[in-house]
Order: C-alpha cells, then structure tokens, then sequence
C-alpha cells in the first residue's frame, strides 16, 4: 500500500455545460451497502440551461477556481485500473474543464479515513467526495459535525445521513446484463464465468446482471461464480494472484469467459485469459485502453461505471450552487454504465446489443439485482 499522499492541481479553463440531477473497493465493515439508491432521473451530460434560465445577479455562478474539490480516496488510491482510476479522471476534468482546485488523499489503512476527510474539510474543500462504500460511518460522522460542507460518496449509503450529503449510486446489474450478453454471443458456448471481490450486496448486482444477460441470449448457458473475500476483507480488491489461479482452472475446464469485478484483483483474470488464449471482461474502466497489446487480444469488452461522470458532475452543481443532498443513479438512461467497444470485437452484435439496452431504458426489461 502506498502512504497518504496529497496531491493539488489547478487549472485555468472553465466551462460549465449542464445541471447534474443523480465498485469496487474498500471494507465494508463500518457501512451496510444493503439498500441500494432508487433509480431518479438524472438529465443528460449535454444539457444546458436556456438562456430564459440564466441565473440572477445573486444567484450567479462562481468564478473558476472558487471552490475546492477534495477526494478522498480508499487504500489503494489511483492505479488500480479500474474503480479508482474512474473517480480520477473525473476529477481531473474538473480541473481542467472548470478550472477549479482538487486536492486527494488516500488511505493508507482503514483508520485513516475519517481523518482524511477531516482534513479535507479544514483545508476549505467544499464539495468532499468518499470514493467507497467502506466510507459510509466516517463520512457519517464528519458531515454531521460540519454542516455548512457538502459531502458526496460513491457507492455509499448512510441511514438518517445529514442533508449535507448526497449519495452518487450506480445501476451496475444494467451495464453487467449487456456483458453478460455480449460474453454469450461472442462465445456461443455454454459456460462462463464471474469473479467477485467481497461478497456483498453491491457486488453481487454485478454477477445478478451478468448472468441474466447471458442467459437472455443463451437460456441454457452455465455462469461460474466465486468471490476472493467475505465482507469486510480488504485483500479481495487487490489479489490478482487469487483471481488469476480461479480463472486458470476455469479455463482448463471449458469456461470461455470470465468477468471480473474485483477492482485490482481483475488484472489476474486477464493474465489468465492471455495464457490459456480465452476472453476476459474488464470492469468499472476501459480496461483494454490500459492493457498491453497481448492483453488487448483478450480483452472481449469492460463494463463501464462512470464514476468519473458522477465526480464531474458533482463539482459542476456545486460550482453552480445546485448541488443537493439525497440520492442520485446513474444508469444506462444517463450514460451513467454501460459496455466498451474497444478493439471491436463486438462489431457483430451492435445492434443486437442496442436493442437490449433499449429494452432495458424502456422498462421492457427488467435487470435483476440479485443472482
């Protein structure tokens, strides 16, 4: 694990184009990631206010650089690939797309987290995002004792939360069903696999999705699942080796692909695929843009959870004085999952998996969120 680290940057550009409405990491022990965010309607990235709606002198947005984004990161912080590296690079636009300053820190442990986000709070950064679930009492408490900051936390939730906070929730089950689809049609087989992190209810959305896409192309395909931990240990995000070893027996017995969501731990999964000369499916990242050429080979597609989007979308409501508390999801309506194409291997099914997404948007489909 890295040490605490602090990074600062500011950048000059500004531009605010759009209202914000609405992984895998960390220990779950100080939170219950049981009742999950109801789905509200967020509206689109590329929305933008009328001209009729332009702000009084009073209600006028600030000046770029007038606020201060803080991320707390989990232990493990920026690199894992995935989960992490999403939260960055939505910060890292609105550094540069706002102009507005960003200061992280990362847990080294478990116990920094509630002084990381105190810290953050006596430096003046104003909105404060946890990125995890595993935040969920220490943000509790912090918000509580501060109320005059805005708190946002990813993935998280908070019974009786201060309304100083609002909580950033993914419909994960919608953007693993079109993987799930898109590991049937590309294998016509009959088995596949799923990797989990820690068994918790967020992460079985993942395999609930998964499955249920697979088996809406293929009733009678068989879905493998194993998870690297229990809830509460923080190991299953960052055991390539386990995952790897799991995903090199499944192989030899005739899985064909495996989707892994297990922040770090899915990097094992595709050194698997890359030996026994099969598929594995990214998570929560475009993993292939990462990977090395041989890894690329593959790399069938990645769910994609934007959690970037949410961050960015948070430090524009709050540069523009419209943040709220309460709950915000993001799923497949608003761009806030769904799959990639990188590599173009899914060039043949583009349609067919169009179709099921809007399905899905339609209500037409309805994704379980539970295996």
């Amino acid at each position: 694990m890295r040490k605490n680290k602090r990074l600062v940057s500011a950048l000059s550009a500004f531009a605010a184009f759009g209202l914000i409405a609405g992984a895998c990491g960390g220990d779950d022990s100080t939170t219950d990631d049981t009742t999950a965010p109801t789905e509200t309607e967020a509206p689109a990235e590329t929305s933008a206010p009328t001209e009729t709606e332009a702000p009084t002198e009073t209600e006028a947005p600030a000046e770029p650089g007038a606020i201060t984004l803080g991320i707390a990161f989990d232990t493990g912080g920026r690199g894992d690939g995935t989960f992490n590296d999403s939260a960055a690079r939505g910060a890292d636009q609105a550094a540069s797309e706002l102009g507005i300053e960003v200061i992280e820190l990362e847990a080294a442990t478990a116990e920094d987290r509630q002084p990381n986000l105190e810290t953050l709070t006596a430096e003046g950064a104003n909105p404060i995002i946890a990125v995890g679930f595993a935040f969920g009492d220490a943000l509790a408490a912090v918000a509580a004792a501060n109320p005059d900051t805005q708190y946002a936390i990813v993935d998280g939730f908070i019974e009786d939360a201060p309304a100083n906070v609002t909580f950033l929730g993914f419909a994960e089950q919608e953007g693993s069903f079109l993987v799930g689809a898109a590991a049937a049609l590309a294998c016509e087989c009959d088995s596949i696999g799923f990797i989990g992190g820690q068994e918790i209810d967020l992460i079985k959305r993942f395999e609930a999705g998964y499955i249920a896409g697979a088996q809406q192309i293929n009733p009678d395909i068989t879905v493998e699942s194993q998870y690297l931990g229990a809830a509460g240990d923080n190991a299953a995000w960052g055991s390539p080796d386990k995952a790897k070893e799991i995903a090199l027996g499944w192989y030899a017995d005739g899985v064909e692909v495996i989707y892994t969501a297990a922040g770090g731990s899915g990097q094992g999964t595709i050194e698997a695929a890359v030996e026994a000369d099969k598929w594995a499916i990214g998570v929560d990242s475009d993993q292939y843009l990462t990977a090395t050429p041989e890894q690329q080979a593959h790399i069938l597609t990645s769910m994609l959870k934007r959690v970037d989007q949410s961050v960015f979308l948070t430090a524009q409501s709050a540069l523009e004085g419209t943040l709220e508390g309460g709950f915000q999801t993001f799923n497949l309506e608003v761009d806030g999952v769904g799959y990639a194409t990188s590599g173009d291997y899914l060039t043949d099914f583009a349609d067919q998996l169009e179709d099921l997404k809007q399905q899905i948007i339609a209500g037409e489909i309805e994704v379980p969120t539970a295996p």
